[in-house]
């Protein structure tokens, strides 16, 4: 059996940051190549809409169900030393047993479930492309979910490394599908049942991209799967076992399941707006590849480390433990995410458009996307304040208090998204994730009131949250200034990158030499989680 090791919150939290970072630089490179072998067509849209549908699904059995039921409940057999390794290999037969039954299902009612997710699609070329692209993407969802429990099972025992470096696969296997289509050598290559339609250009690269999606799931679960093994939970594939944990499990899980669900309503909302306004889909997909390197690098990392340590806290009742986890999180996230959110909405424009803006993505498509980079960045501190409080329900096993506030947040989506839509066109569906995540945001802070002082933010944090603020708003006002004066050279092809990268280097110094002088931080505590 497995020991348990001490977690240890902060250098957690680097290393899942890190790779997470390593992550989402791999990504811009992937969707760079999209953009500018795609650009914003029907390829890259239906491509789109395929993907999202095993990840539509993920959340629901993995950050939904696994996460957030399946790691605080393992993570108490460990600390009790009763039998995790059982636990683990009941839950993860059973959940490979529903996913099996769930993906042959999905082959059978693949266009009503393209239709679900977009049907402004229908009646053109998208329709047909996005089911045959979905058939071949759907499979993903049985390895990337097994790899979610995977990895919970290694972050609970304070192993980050692997399960944090596995997403990186995914880019690397989709960037080298993109690269050897760039050579030209496709003779050999057998598009199955997929035939171009009218309209439809490069089909290749979203055959090859299809294709690449399930591969990077095979190595993703292997990688983890491996880790675990080598951490001496070595789980193989066998009848699934109704055991009473599992019974508790599955109760646990349903109502965050359910959630996620809620959660994935609200995209399928901003995608049925979108489809219904060629290219919106892609513009909002290159934008929200953008906000979510700050969420993914920060949010996300907080979450994976915090939700195992709360709960770890709460079953040796350690209250001041738990309030200066939950506490520290919240700092060290809001310090990293509040002068993202700015630097999306002073620079959205160099920022689409050194990235993204080349050959088949023009100038249109960077002023639409640079449009929907605002909104988001807007709503950057409510998605990574969701990761921060969420784990403080997740830890006490109360999944049913999220569901009802994801349920509320969902409606505000709705008519926010679809209302606006009328008046305004496809940012509607940006302006409405925005405002849920915020509505998200006040109900997680409102339920938290009853629980204690575990839930209560120390005086260090309430200090410094104004002090962030106001760094982060000087560190704009160097931003704009900058991309006034390097402007000419951010229109060039030869110097943009260069100058990019000096209004990001200036912005990045500014904001971290503001925040000392103001106490927001000390950069030793930054330097010291580094080293860790």
């Amino acid at each position: 059996m497995a020991a348990a090791r001490p977690i240890r919150l902060v250098s957690g939290f680097m290393t899942v940051g890190m790779w997470t970072l390593a992550s989402r630089v791999m990504g811009f490179v992937r969707d760079i190549l999209i953009a500018g072998f795609l650009g914003a067509g029907p390829v890259a849209e239906a491509f789109l809409v395929a993907f999202s549908l095993p990840n539509m699904f993920r959340r629901f059995f993995a950050e939904g169900a696994m996460n957030t039921a399946f790691v605080p409940l393992f993570a108490k057999k460990l600390e009790a030393g009763e039998d995790a390794k059982g636990f683990a290999q009941d839950a993860f037969s059973g959940l490979a047993s529903v996913l099996i039954v769930l993906t042959l299902l999905a082959q059978v009612f693949m266009p009503a479930l393209v239709f679900a997710m977009a049907s402004g699609f229908v009646n053109d070329a998208r329709f047909d492309l996005a089911v045959a692209f979905g058939r071949i993407a759907f499979g993903y969802i049985i390895f990337i979910s097994l790899a979610a429990l995977l990895s919970g099972l290694l972050n609970a025992t304070g192993r980050f490394m692997a399960a944090a470096a596995a997403p990186v696969l995914l880019n690397l296997i989709l960037v080298a599908a993109l690269v050897f289509a760039g050579t030209g050598r496709l003779e050999s290559l057998v598009l199955l049942s997929i035939e171009p339609g009218p309209g439809v250009t490069g089909l290749q690269y979203g055959a090859l991209l299809v294709w690449g999606v399930l591969v990077a799931g095979v190595a993703q679960m292997g990688l983890v799967w491996w880790a675990a093994a080598r951490a001496g939970f070595r789980l193989t594939l066998r009848m699934p076992r109704i055991s009473p944990d599992i019974r508790r499990l599955a109760i646990i899980a349903a109502p965050a399941m359910l959630a996620g669900g809620v959660v994935q309503i609200n995209l399928l909302v901003g995608r049925q707006v979108a489809s219904f306004y060629d290219g919106a889909i892609a513009w909002l997909s290159y934008a929200d590849r953008l906000y979510q390197l700050p969420l993914g690098v920060v949010g996300i990392a907080i979450g994976i480390v915090l939700l195992p340590d709360l709960a770890r806290r709460l079953r040796a009742d350690d209250t001041a433990g738990g309030r200066d986890a939950l506490s520290r999180a919240a700092e060290i996230s809001m310090a990293l995410t509040i002068p993202s959110a700015v630097a999306l909405m002073v620079i959205p424009l160099p920022l689409v458009s050194v990235l993204f803006e080349r050959g088949a993505f023009d100038s249109d498509d960077v002023a639409a996307t640079a449009l929907a980079l605002t909104v988001y960045g807007l709503g950057l501190p409510a998605f990574v304040l969701q990761k921060v409080l969420q784990p403080l329900y997740f830890a006490r096993e109360d999944t049913r208090s999220p569901f009802r506030f994801a349920l509320i947040a969902m409606l505000v989506n709705a008519v926010v998204a679809v209302g606006l839509a009328y008046a305004i066109g496809f940012i509607g569906a940006a302006i409405g994730t925005t405002v849920a995540a915020w509505i998200m945001v006040w109900l997680l802070v409102r339920g938290k009131r009853g629980m204690g002082e575990v839930a209560a933010l120390d005086d260090r944090f309430r200090r410094r949250i104004w002090r962030i603020l106001l760094a982060a708003i000087l560190m704009g006002v160097v931003l704009w200034a900058l991309s006034l004066l390097l402007g000419p050279l951010l229109g060039t092809p030869t110097w943009r990158y260069l100058a990019l990268g000096l209004l990001v280097a200036g912005g990045i110094s500014s904001y971290f030499g503001i925040g000392q002088l103001l106490g927001a931080f000390r950069l030793r505590e930054f330097g010291r989680a580094v080293r860790r």
